[in-house]
């Protein structure tokens, strides 16, 4: 099976994690801090705080950001359901707006200014533009899951210039892999101080009452990355300039060769920014047969993704299939096809001949 999506692992990366096995430390030890750096250097953030999924890595910004009970996130609807869950789990409540039909992300003018925070979605790793879109007051969280390595004039996403924190993910088929994995990156210290607690149960270590002594003064989660996943995550930085220029290699060589099909290309990346392309998604008629053919000639496409107002947990939002028509004319025939760094032109090829085909 082509798969959509894949990790792609190299002696380097293996070498690292057995490094690490045979260390004196698999969690809570210096790969962390060294992963951590590596990834803010490159983004350009003041901090980044490791977690334990791209989920996890949302749940800590909301808490540290102070969400709670009688505030309102507004985020995508097309986007898996951690974007709209990272108020849940606060006790906030979740809103949508409908999607730009050039970009296929949030509509920031739809966003009211009265709402406590905003959960932009990079999606498929193209840069939402957040230049002069902050209303006044309100918390920015930038869900990034698609979109280490992408740039925009302000820099590399995850800079935060313009948010106050930005949510990355690390499973297999994003742009790096920790096996699972998030971060948060930041430039504002207490909000990095709370992102640690809250992944470490919420304790505050007090070594003037002793070295042993700690309190919990606050709610927290064991949200810990471990040294094994922080130690392939060092290495598999080192790779991301190389994966991000594979990417949209891949995704040139797609536009040239479905032009001439009756198919919707994924919006591009205007002038200066870089799209990440950790999806290359078009949009097709007849939907269902195109995907099952694909899956039975051994070609792993997917949907990204059923929209957050289609799912029973989000009743609560008081929206239905339709309500959005922007993002359900989308969801209606999307189809994500096959892109990462170990994907080769032959199965490429593979792609578009059985594509070209069924349609």
């Amino acid at each position: 099976m082509i798969s959509y999506g894949r990790q792609a692992i190299d002696d380097e990366d293996i070498e690292a994690v057995v490094r690490t096995l045979r260390g004196d430390w698999l969690t809570q030890g210096p790969a962390i801090e060294e992963f951590e750096a590596s990834v803010a250097q490159y983004v350009g953030a003041k901090y980044a705080v490791a977690y334990s999924s791209g989920t996890s890595a949302l749940h800590g910004a909301a808490a540290a950001a102070g969400l709670g009970p009688g505030d309102v996130l507004v985020t995508s609807p097309l986007t898996f359901m951690a974007s709209a869950n990272a108020a849940r789990f606060v006790g906030a409540q979740p809103s949508l707006v409908d999607i730009e039909r050039t970009t296929w992300n949030l509509d920031m003018k739809l966003v009211s200014p009265s709402a406590q925070a905003v959960v932009p979605v990079h999606f498929a790793g193209l840069p939402v533009d957040l230049q002069n879109t902050r209303k006044a007051g309100q918390i920015v969280i930038e869900d990034a899951a698609h979109a280490l390595g992408a740039k925009t004039p302000g820099g590399m996403v995850g800079n935060c210039a313009h948010s106050d924190m930005c949510c990355f993910s690390f499973h297999p088929v994003k742009p790096i892999t920790t096996g699972e994995g998030g971060m948060v990156t930041t430039n504002d210290p207490e909000l990095a101080e709370k992102l640690r607690r809250f992944r470490s149960h919420g304790i505050i270590r007090l070594p003037e009452n002793g070295a042993w002594y700690y309190e919990v003064a606050e709610l927290g989660f064991n949200y810990r990355m471990t040294d094994i996943q922080a130690a392939l995550g060092v290495t598999q930085m080192k790779k991301i300039e190389a994966f991000m220029q594979r990417r949209n290699d891949i995704a040139d060589r797609y536009r040239v060769m479905l032009a001439d099909l009756e198919i919707g290309l994924p919006p591009s990346a205007p002038s200066g920014f870089r799209h990440g392309y950790h999806l290359f998604a078009v949009l097709v008629k007849d939907r269902r047969r195109v995907f099952d053919g694909m899956r039975a000639a051994g070609i792993g496409v997917q949907v990204h993704y059923v929209p957050v107002h289609h799912h029973p947990v989000s009743e609560d939002i008081g929206l239905k299939p339709g309500d959005l028509p922007i993002c359900d004319s989308v969801y209606d025939q999307i189809l994500s096809l096959p892109i990462h760094p170990t994907l080769s032109d032959a199965d490429q090829d593979y792609v578009v001949k059985t594509l070209t085909e069924l349609l």
